[in-house]
Parts: structure tokens; C-alpha cells; sequence
């Protein structure tokens, strides 16, 4: 039976396909879809190439050409036959538009005129030097390739033109990914590329328009009639289209609250008109596209939110499409002889030598160090999909014949793939931070410092929190409120009306000395995708987004209204380097404590699309979430004390636990008036109780310390109870253990206060020195100030457990007890002192706190505060110099 007719030939076409024998694979004009979906399927596979995408794309559709698959019988006529290749092209074509819009409008003209003169010099130079050297080449190969080889040549001109535009222009699409990937693209070095890629890249398509012209008409007028008509199409959309355009953005709200779907509609049949326009002059489709793209505003963020409309649907099926199409035409079979591969390793030394020289010696002209000179130079040479845009015009144009296609094919995978190890090797993270240092005037060029070790101010070591960095995000900000609310000094008495102030201050002088205020630096970490809108949020700039991000401007306010420094800002990084990100931040500003809030929700980045309820179980169940945590933990032990902060409704929000179910009872009520939810009353009972189970260590002395900082909120209340393991039964021998360094007593009562402390007006400040933990308690209670010796309770519990007290691991992290304001420390060890304490533990029968050991502490805890232990806020100390036990 065939596949689409009866077996006679003359009835209808069978209707239930494969049920009736028909091939699903066989090519039908009425219906080629189905083949079109095994056609579209087929790059799918090959991203699991460890490879950036773009790369793994063009791999794929190398592997798909005649250069592999082709090559088995049969292949070419089952999946790509002649007759379906025009559906297949056309589909492509239609997405490398759309991505050419894109492209368009990730280039912010602004970032151009804002560094003009650092961007005209390095994108000329980085053109000028690869066009020649290109140009020269072109010969060589014209002359190898072309003459003799087909019927009807192009002329050299042309031929060298293109050549030369193909080494000149370079990626700015994959530039942007580099830059973001490698953390670059707010640094000097980004800001230079940026500006003069998007140069380069629009000249590099006029000079690729120029190009297609001469080639596309008969003579040299009618080449000049068409870029007469594009000048003038270029004009027309820029002052007679653009301005109505923004003016209906503005008055559908478009440009302040994203794109409605009938502007999203509206600029997409532009794009059309303008490529088809550009397309009947005989210059290529594209440019139309690419020229929409470019008369698109990037006010109020609508670039962006216009591309986050429509990028996913392009580069995950369209745009694959295309390097499928470009594979197709690749057959690195003709490479076959030394001299090819000759002209194809001159072919790529030309595009390096051509472009690092000339960005590079541009660079250095504009007062840039030899080796950021030469970074800039090797990602001048990215050349990316956009290269393979050009080859593929070229290809279709008949400028370049299979083999000279194949060649350069073959120049744009190796430079696209050696920019990112060549800008790794010589603009390393330590040689960023060295020559920042050294910018800044703190160190001279070999390292050393610049102020004389006598004049260095002596560092005191302060018992008390004076500069607090602080992870915002959206779903922990009441209970950070709440927290900055506890921490930060009483509020002043209200001033009185100027009048009155100027009349009660004639004749008399107030010399009012203000006290240091607290100082909170607050970090927003949004992440970076691979997307093309994530890209576009940074090239836009950190420093508009810290400005304007509402999250941001709320903490700034709160906190200025509550007596305290602030600072905040956005940084807009990739996923796996958030940890890094905030330590940085707080080691630049000097930070003594790091606040880390868990995810409401358990996951790193914030999903703002709406809330939902998620049980506890959940909450701590995400392996990303587990592995961010312990990367912070790991760096903040070379940086300042951190705490993770799991809020339970800290911040006075009680978070349900599950879904809410539907409530059915009768009423006289209607539906329509009934409200589901009343008005809250203020708080009447501000107060909070602070329960700190200290074990012992250097956590829990930094835990001690910063209760009784918070302590001095007059609405705050703490008790500090040590925890005493049990004496060791009598028919247990006892471990040997280390000297005391200070006497460590022990009453046999449990629950028993201390004496009152005597009473000093002024805490003293505590040197962090070792200690027995008795002894660090004492000096702790002597150094209460009168304020606080009646609010703050010292007291002792042994347990009852006869189970161990050994430090946790990291599966016990979440399930120490908490109370409102809970503060528990865990104590974490030094790795040399690690080894001794696993011996000690083996010897005491194990390790961790064990069930019953926890379930002792909840009860002191519900004994203690008076009240079931939920709505709490739970911490996690690491100290300063402490590693994480491995």
C-alpha cells in the first residue's frame, strides 16, 4: 500500500495512518507535519553535549549533515527529502528573524554613547585590522576555490568584501553570555567590550547588507538603488514610525506595565513588514527585522519584558532549527587535502591575530593594563551564531561555495570555543581583585600594602554587632523587619515644633554626642539565566535595578526610619555563585555578622509568581537549597560569624501549613458579603523571650553575645541556660579528656539561677580568647550593664538524657528547637581538632544530639518561654575562623 493513496490508486487516501500500513515517516504535500515533527525532533538529543548551547546546536547539525548521518544510506531521502525542505526552511528562516529582532533589541545604543570614545576605538581597530587581513587571504582563496572550480564566479570585490566582514564582525549575543558567565559584564573590561561590540555589530551588518546587494542585483546602480531604498526605510522607521509607536505603547500602558498581547502583536506584524520590505529591495530579510529591533524603546524595561514574551519559544525550537538547516549544508568530508586544511588554520590565525592586535593595541591606547588589553582582545574574537548567520547569507547568496562554506564553518566553532578558556587564563578572579586593590590605592603593584604596618589603626575585637550584611528577600522580609526592629537603638524622643525649639534653645547651647549607629548593608541576589532577558537585566546595569527594586527601597526605608545606617543594592548572578556573592559582600564591607534567611518556600532564588502553602517536610527537602547553605557556611568561615535564620513566623505572620480546605455551614449571610478575612489589631504584646541553649564553643559564645545585644530592647527578655551533659554512669569507665583551661563547676541542681551579678554601667568589650565555657558565662554576667541584669537570666541544666552532647551534623540542622527568637549555636570545630573529637565520641557511644536530647530541650524551652514552641525563629552561628567539619 503506498503511503498516501489505496492500494487500487483510485480511492481516498487511507484516514487512520500507520492502523491502515501507512509509512509515518513518508513526505506528503497536504500533510507535512508529520515528518516536519521527526525533523525538529532531531537536534533535541545532541544538547546533552557538555557544551554551551549555541555550540552543542551547531555540533548537532553538523552530525546531521552530510559530513555524519548523511552518510548512511538512505538518511537523506527518509528524514530530509528534497521535496520537504522548502516547510523545513521556511519554518527556520521565520525563527532566525524573530531572533535577529532579538538580537536588535538586546543592543542598547546608550551603553554606546555613554563610553564612546573607549567603544569607537576599539571596535575600529578591532575591525579594521581582521578586514584587512581578511581582504588579503580572500585572494588565496578566490583564486584556489572559485576560479576554474564554478561556471559563473563572483567578482573579487564582492568576494573579498564578504570575506572580510565574516573575520571582522564579532558575537555580541554570545559575547553578553561570556561576560555574564564569567562575572564581567559590570567590570571595566565588560563595559569596553559591550560598548564596542554593539559597534561593531551594526556595522558589520551594513557592510554584510552591501555585500548582498552587489550580489543580488545585476550592476553596480541597481546595488546603489537598494541601499538608497534601505537608507531610506532605515530613516522612515526611525522618525516616522518610532514616535507613534512609543506614543501607543504609552497610551495602552505597555511601556510602564510590559507589552499587551495586542502590542506583542502589533511589533511582530512591524517585524514582518519590515523584512519583507527589506527582502523585495534585494537586500536580505533580516535586516528589516533587525532594524524593528532597534527603534524599540528600552524605557521602563519594555525591551526586556518583549523579550521574555517571546524568547523561549525561539530559542528552544526555531532557532535549532536553523543550525539544523546550517548543518545540512556542511560537509566537512571536502576538507580533504593539505591545502584546504592549510587555508582553514590561515583562515582562524587570521581572526585571532586579526582581532586580539587590534583590541588589544585599542585597549592599551585607552590606558587599560597589557593584560586586560589582551582579555579585551580575545572576546573581541567570539564569533558565535551570529558568524554562522553571516556564512549562511553568504552560502545562500552564492558567494561561497560548499567547500570555502565548510572552512569557515569550521573557524567560527574554534573561535567561539577558545574565547571563554583564553579570557579564564588572563583575567583571572585573583587578578581582578588584585588590580581593584591596587586602583584603590590600598596595595602597590606586587602586593604589598601601602599604609606602613605602625600606622595600621589597631583592630579591636567588639562583643557587639556594628555592621550587619543582610540576604534580602521578598518572602523574609516581616521577620527581617522584626529582627533590624529588636537590633537597632531605641528610637529618640520627638522633636518639638522649629518655633518652639528656637525659642527654648535662645541662650542656651546642647551639645548632643549621637552614639555609632548600627550599620546594615542588605544584598538582593536575583539569579542569572542563560536567557536572553536575564542578559539584558545586566548590560541595563546593577546600579538602576538597586535603585528602583521595591524589595531594596522597603529595607532602606525601614531601616532609616528605625535609626540605622543603610545600604542596599541588586546583584544579578548566576545560581551556583550566590554564596560567593554575598561573601564578598560582606567582606567589602567589612561585616562582623552575616544574616542568611531560609527560603520560605526552600528554593535559592525567589519565585514571585504567587505564594503557596508548603509543609515543613517540604521546606527542607531541596538539595540546592542544602548545598547553597553549606557553600555560605564554608566561606564565612574565612569572612565573619553568619547565622541562618529559619523563620516560622517571626515576623508576626503565622504561614499555613496546608492547603485551606473548603468550609461548608449554613449562613444568612450572602456570599457576596461576607469577608473572608478581618481587619488584624495592632500588636498589643510586643514583648519577645529569648531562649539560648548553650552548649559550648565559639558559636554559642557568638550566639550569648548577640542575645544580649538584642537584649537591650526594652521588649526583649532572654534566658540563657547552659546545657551540662550527665555524669557518666559508675560502670563506665571515663574517657580521658584534655585539662580544663579554667575551673568549670558543675551544681548537681538543675535549673538553678545564678547569684546576681554586680553591676556596671558600661559593658566591657570581651577579647574572643580560649576559654573554658564556665568561665566565658561568668565574665559574661559580670559585664551586664545595669539595664539589662534584670531582664537577662544566667542559669544551668543538666540533662537527663544519658545520651551524648557532641556538635551536630548537618542532617541534625534543621531540626534544633526554637522558641520566639530562638538562638541556638552549634559549635563547629577546627579540622585539626576534629579527629580528637571523633574519638571522643566513639568512646561516649556516638554522636550528634541524639532524639531524646532534643526533645529535653523543647521542653526546657516550652518550660522556660511558657508556651508551646511555634512561630519561632531558629539560628545557626558560625564562627569566625571555624571550618565546617568535613
Amino acid at each position: 500500500m503506498a503511503g498516501g493513496v489505496s492500494a487500487n490508486g483510485t480511492g481516498a487516501p487511507p484516514q487512520a495512518g500507520v492502523l491502515e500500513g501507512v509509512n509515518p515517516i513518508a513526505y506528503s504535500p497536504s500533510n507535512p507535519i508529520t515528518l516536519f515533527i521527526i525533523q525538529a525532533s532531531s537536534p533535541d538529543p545532541l544538547r546533552l553535549l557538555n557544551q554551551p548551547r549555541v555550540i552543542a546546536e551547531v555540533i548537532g547539525g553538523i552530525l546531521l549533515g552530510p559530513s555524519v548521518m548523511m552518510r548512511i544510506p538512505g538518511f537523506k531521502d527518509t528524514i530530509f527529502p528534497t521535496a520537504s525542505m522548502p516547510v523545513f526552511s521556511n519554518v527556520a528562516n521565520l525563527g532566525l528573524l524573530i531572533f535577529l529582532f532579538l538580537v536588535a533589541l538586546e543592543v542598547d545604543i546608550r551603553l554606546f554613547t555613554q563610553n564612546w570614545k573607549a567603544a569607537l576605538s576599539v571596535g575600529f581597530a578591532g575591525m579594521i585590522l581582521p578586514f584587512g587581513l581578511g581582504f588579503g587571504i580572500a585572494w588565496g582563496i578566490y583564486h584556489q576555490f572559485l576560479v576554474g572550480t564554478t561556471d559563473d564566479p563572483i567578482s573579487f570585490g564582492v568576494f573579498g568584501l564578504f570575506i572580510g566582514t565574516a573575520l571582522a564582525i564579532t558575537a555580541f549575543p554570545v559575547l553578553c553570555r561570556i561576560l555574564s558567565e564569567l562575572n564581567l559584564l559590570r567590570s571595566g573590561v565588560g563595559v569596553t567590550v559591550l560598548a564596542a561590540g554593539i559597534g561593531n555589530d551594526v556595522t558589520g551588518w551594513i557592510l554584510l547588507a552591501l555585500c548582498v546587494a552587489l550580489v543580488n542585483n545585476s550592476n553596480g546602480l541597481a546595488a546603489l538603488w537598494a541601499l538608497l531604498c534601505c537608507i531610506g526605510w532605515t530613516l522612515l522607521l526611525v522618525f516616522a514610525v518610532r514616535p507613534p509607536f512609543i506614543w501607543v505603547l504609552r497610551r495602552t500602558g505597555s511601556l510602564q506595565n510590559g507589552p499587551t498581547q495586542g502590542m506583542v502583536a502589533l511589533t511582530m506584524l512591524m517585524v514582518l513588514a519590515s523584512a519583507w520590505f527589506t527582502g523585495i529591495i534585494g537586500v536580505h530579510p533580516i535586516f528589516g527585522a533587525f532594524l524593528v529591533g532597534l527603534i524599540c524603546p528600552h524605557d521602563g524595561g519594555f525591551a526586556i519584558k518583549l523579550t521574555e514574551k517571546i524568547e523561549d519559544l525561539i530559542s528552544v525550537l526555531f532557532l535549532p532549527l536553523y543550525f539544523a538547516l546550517s548543518g545540512l549544508n556542511t560537509n566537512l568530508g571536502l576538507l580533504s587535502d593539505g591545502i584546504t586544511w592549510a587555508y582553514v588554520i590561515g583562515i582562524i590565525a587570521c581572526a585571532f591575530v586579526g582581532k586580539i592586535a587590534g583590541g588589544t593595541l585599542a585597549a592599551r591606547g585607552n590606558k587599560l593594563l597589557w593584560r586586560e588589553s589582551f582579555t579585551i582582545g580575545c572576546l573581541m574574537s567570539c564569533k558565535g551564531l551570529v558568524e554562522l548567520i553571516v556564512l549562511n547569507i553568504g552560502y545562500q547568496a552564492g558567494i561561497l561555495s560548499e567547500t570555502t562554506f565548510s572552512m569557515f564553518v569550521v573557524m567560527a566553532l574554534v573561535t567561539t570555543v577558545a574565547t571563554t578558556p583564553l579570557t579564564k587564563a588572563l583575567y583571572p578572579p585573583w587578578y581582578q581583585k588584585k588590580v581593584e586593590r591596587w586602583r584603590r590605592g590600598e596595595i602597590d603593584w606586587d602586593g604589598n600594602p601601602t599604609v606602613e604596618p605602625g600606622q595600621e589603626p589597631p583592630k579591636t575585637v567588639e562583643s557587639q554587632i556594628r555592621r550587619l550584611m543582610v540576604h534580602l528577600r521578598l518572602d523574609s522580609l516581616p521577620s527581617l523587619f522584626t529582627f533590624i526592629t529588636l537590633l537597632s537603638p531605641e528610637a529618640p524622643a520627638v522633636s518639638s515644633h522649629p518655633e518652639a525649639a528656637e525659642e527654648t534653645s535662645k541662650g542656651s547651647e546642647v551639645v548632643q554626642i549621637k552614639k555609632r549607629p548600627l550599620e546594615v548593608h542588605g544584598l538582593r541576589v536575583l539569579e542569572l539565566t542563560d536567557r536572553t532577558s536575564s542578559v539584558m537585566h545586566l548590560t541595563e546595569g546593577e546600579d538602576f535595578y538597586s535603585l528602583r527594586d521595591p524589595v531594596v527601597n522597603a529595607f532602606r526605608t525601614f531601616s532609616q526610619l528605625h535609626d540605622v545606617a543603610v545600604s542596599g543594592r541588586v546583584a544579578v548572578v548566576p545560581a551556583d555563585s550566590y554564596a560567593e556573592t554575598l561573601m564578598t559582600q560582606a567582606s567589602e564591607v567589612s561585616s562582623d555578622f552575616a544574616l542568611i534567611p531560609w527560603g520560605e518556600y526552600g528554593s535559592v532564588s525567589e519565585d514571585q509568581s504567587f505564594p503557596v502553602a508548603m509543609s515543613a517536610s517540604e521546606r527542607f527537602r531541596s538539595s540546592t537549597h542544602l548545598d547553597f547553605i553549606n557553600q555560605t557556611l564554608e566561606k564565612a568561615a574565612y569572612t565573619c560569624n553568619a547565622g541562618i535564620f529559619i523563620d516560622n513566623g517571626f515576623g508576626g505572620i503565622t504561614k499555613p501549613v496546608d492547603r485551606p480546605e473548603l468550609i461548608r455551614s449554613k449562613s444568612a449571610i450572602s456570599i457576596r458579603s461576607y469577608r473572608a478575612e478581618p481587619a488584624a489589631l495592632p500588636v498589643a504584646n510586643k514583648s519577645h523571650h529569648l531562649f539560648l541553649p548553650f552548649l559550648g564553643g565559639p558559636d554559642d559564645r557568638v550566639a550569648a553575645r548577640l542575645v544580649l545585644q538584642l537584649a537591650k530592647n526594652a521588649h526583649v527578655t532572654a534566658s540563657i541556660i547552659h546545657i551540662i551533659p550527665p555524669p557518666p554512669p559508675p560502670n563506665r569507665a571515663q574517657p580521658p579528656s584534655p585539662p580544663p583551661m579554667a575551673p568549670h563547676p558543675r551544681p548537681q541542681i538543675q535549673h538553678k539561677p545564678h547569684p546576681p551579678p554586680p553591676h556596671h554601667n558600661h559593658p566591657r568589650t570581651l577579647p574572643d580568647e580560649p576559654q573554658s565555657d564556665a568561665t566565658f558565662l561568668t565574665n559574661l554576667r559580670a559585664a551586664l550593664p545595669t539595664s539589662l541584669a534584670t531582664r537577662v537570666v544566667f542559669a544551668e541544666h543538666i540533662l537527663s538524657s544519658s545520651s551524648p552532647i557532641s556538635p551536630p551534623s548537618p542532617s541534625h540542622l534543621s531540626l534544633a528547637p526554637a522558641s520566639p527568637a530562638t538562638t541556638p549555636g552549634w559549635c563547629h570545630r577546627r579540622q585539626e581538632e576534629q579527629g580528637r573529637l571523633q574519638q571522643q565520641e566513639q568512646e561516649r557511644g556516638g554522636a550528634g544530639l541524639s532524639s531524646s536530647v532534643l526533645e529535653e530541650i523543647v521542653m526546657l524551652a516550652q518550660k522556660t518561654v511558657g508556651q508551646r514552641v511555634k512561630n519561632a525563629g531558629m539560628w545557626l552561628f558560625w564562627a569566625e575562623g571555624w571550618a565546617w567539619p568535613g
